[in-house]
């Protein structure tokens, strides 16, 4: 009777824990498509758009924000954070959970410095209008850039430091599932089974 009680505790737990392993290895996911977002922002659209002339700069800069308004990147955006909440919230009593809430931690800093700093610079970019019919696009742009790119940057750190976190996550998550101390561990390792387990 008990080695049936155990064996039916330890499939439960083991159907949560890979319940669980797919929310964690889906807001790495999100975690990685936004990081690499915003890495290659870093790296490479402004940089090149840095060499563009002023208006050339603040059109495409208002094109590709504007671009950006689509449900797929919303998904990501916003998808990383629940994610990883959740991923959080079921690992709440395992060892993974300081990984979980440091990386929670550091994409909710994302999160902030984006609604707080860089999409309210897209707004006063987007409100400027027209690039032909703007008066002194150089101040505009002076307005726009330095700020932009330098919180951009951190934003890109911020994410990278969680999608790390993340990946450390995961490895020890299946690391204590595979042992047999996690989730799924057998009914041989379950104080629960009682000596009944052994035989």
């Amino acid at each position: 009777m008990s080695e049936n009680v155990a064996t039916a505790r330890n499939t439960t737990a083991a159907r949560k824990g890979r319940g669980t392993g797919l929310v964690l290895g889906a807001a790495t996911v999100a975690m990685g498509l936004i990081a690499g977002t915003f890495y290659i922002f870093a790296c490479g659209v402004m940089p090149g758009l840095a060499r563009s002339s002023d208006r050339a700069y603040i059109e495409v800069m208002q094109d590709i924000n504007a671009a950006f308004e689509n449900a797929v990147f919303f998904a990501s955006f916003m998808g990383a954070l629940l994610l990883t909440a959740v991923a959080a919230w079921m690992l709440r009593r395992g060892p993974v959970r300081w990984w979980v809430l440091a990386a929670l931690l550091a994409y909710f800093l994302t999160f902030v410095l984006t609604v707080t700093v860089n999409v309210p610079l897209n707004d006063e970019l987007a409100d400027a209008g027209d690039p032909a019919k703007i008066a002194d696009p150089a101040a505009v742009r002076a307005d726009f850039e330095d700020t932009w790119v330098a919180w951009n940057v951190l934003r890109a750190l911020l994410s990278t430091l969680a999608l790390g976190l993340l990946v450390r996550a995961l490895v020890v998550f299946g690391r204590t599932r595979r042992d047999g101390t996690g989730a799924d561990q057998s009914a041989y390792l379950d104080p629960a089974a009682g000596s009944s387990a052994s035989r």
